[in-house]
């Protein structure tokens, strides 16, 4: 069963629509969320704060004055991820909700992930000590990022049975990791070559953050040309009125009920807690190669280009120890692996590459496979008809939009004036999840949402 042929009981053209969307919106979550954009707001705000952008030899130690709280320039791109998800902890159900009545899903979809592309390529304009355009456009970004997700994993349920949705979101993820590497490549040349195009890294940096805001909304066009849309199947009753009205009452009926489903609610508890630690590695891994080991940017994207090109081959490889060991068995050996990386990553050494790519490596054989098989077990566990607003509860602790993870390692950077503690820090993220996911019985949870037993789990 190759890659580019769709698993059986799934229409080809969907599963392309489906899979292109990991692709298109790869190159926010990438070149802008995981490499560029953290270290350069970083620089926009030190400029603000100490008149010069700070090195590992002259660091900036004075604070940001932000409504009367000193805010320290190293913290504040993941103080704003923390408040962007703070936020969508009371937006993203309501998406949700919305989209679980919408017959037109993949526009409510697609309409997001527009709104953050123009977000994303609308940074180039972020210079000088302008922090907070950039931090106001990080922003909405990432809310439109997950309020986009909400509504693509629900529709993974309607296009791919039980047995065949590890398979077609660890595959959708795979395309997601070429897209980032793709696209990534080319900024890595625009970058390291700016002097030879007459252009300042700045500016090279700010074209690159353009090219992936153009990226997302130009490959959204394939997801919203082939998916089908479907009517709800939403069995919630609520009270009559306009669609926000029932969306907020489905909203209320669903988090007074979520007790009748203790294995769902486990297993996000779980997912917030482990994921909240990969997407802040994935967050802060850029700050803390140049900032803590001293590395230049062109040293960075390398990374991350090695990353995404093995996270390629590791979400694939995941959705075969998936069929093999069972997914919540695969997924638990993905979190031993992860707290790993945190101790190495406390113990790299500045200045030197060969420890950081091999990092690097391991993150990328863990990173998709991990994400891609909680996103489809997550799947069988959701009582039909609540799939976007289930979903929108899982994409508070998605790609992106972690908010614990992202506080603490700024709390601890700013207590300690280092990132080695905070990146130790995370291993605790994953500690907790896998001891919640190891008590997590999945037989139990698929059949107390009603839904059809798969042949492993």
């Amino acid at each position: 069963m190759g890659i580019l042929s769709a698993p059986a009981g799934v229409d080809k053209r969907e599963y392309w629509g489906f899979s292109l969307y990991d692709w298109a919106n790869s190159g926010y979550v990438t070149t802008v969320g995981t490499v560029l954009f953290a270290p350069y707001l970083t620089s926009v705000a030190e400029t603000a704060a100490c008149g010069y952008s700070g090195t590992t030899d002259r660091p900036c130690h004075t604070n940001l004055d932000v409504l009367g709280l000193g805010i320290s320039p190293g913290s504040l791109a993941f103080y704003v991820v923390t408040i962007a998800t703070l936020f969508s902890a009371f937006f993203l159900p309501i998406v949700g909700a919305i989209a679980d009545r919408l017959e037109r899903k993949k526009l409510l979809m697609c309409g997001f992930a527009w709104a953050g592309a123009l977000a994303a390529s609308c940074m180039v304009f972020v210079e000088g000590g302008n922090w907070q355009l950039g931090a106001l456009l990080l922003f909405i970004g990432n809310l439109c990022l997950g309020s986009s997700l909400v509504v693509y994993d629900s529709i993974l349920i309607d296009i791919a049975p039980p047995d065949a949705r590890d398979d077609v979101s660890s595959r959708a993820w795979a395309f997601g990791y070429l897209g980032g590497f793709i696209l990534l490549a080319v900024n890595l040349g625009v970058v390291t070559a700016h002097e030879a195009l007459g252009l300042s890294q700045g500016t090279a940096v700010r074209l690159s953050l353009l090219s992936a805001g153009l990226w997302w909304g130009a490959f959204t066009f394939v997801p919203f040309i082939r998916l089908r849309n479907r009517p709800p199947t939403n069995v919630v009753q609520v009270r009559e009125g306009n669609i926000i009205r029932q969306s907020f009452g489905q909203l209320a009926a669903t988090l007074t009920h979520i007790r009748a489903y203790p294995v769902t609610l486990l297993f996000l508890v779980a997912y917030l807690f482990f994921n909240d630690g990969i997407q802040t590695v994935i967050s802060v891994s850029s700050t803390y190669g140049e900032k803590q080991l001293g590395f230049e940017t062109q040293v960075l994207i390398m990374t991350i280009l090695l990353v995404q090109f093995i996270a390629f081959f590791g979400a694939l490889a995941f959705g075969r120890f998936a069929r093999r060991f069972g997914t919540q068995r695969t997924i638990m050996g993905g979190l031993v692996v992860w707290m790993l990386i945190v101790i190495a990553g406390f113990l790299l050494p500045a200045g030197q590459i060969l420890p950081f790519l091999a990092m690097g490596a391991a993150i990328g054989i863990v990173l998709g496979g991990t994400q891609a098989l909680s996103r489809s077990a997550f799947s069988q566990l959701i009582p039909k008809g609540r799939e976007a607003e289930y979903f929108s509860l899982y994409q508070a602790g998605e790609r992106g939009t972690s908010w614990l993870g992202t506080l603490v390692f700024g709390l601890v950077h700013q207590i300690t004036g280092s990132y080695r503690p905070a990146i130790v820090a995370l291993g605790i993220f994953f500690l907790i999840g896998l001891i919640l996911l190891s008590r997590v019985n999945m037989r139990q949870g698929i059949t107390e949402a009603g839904n059809t037993q798969p042949t492993l789990v």
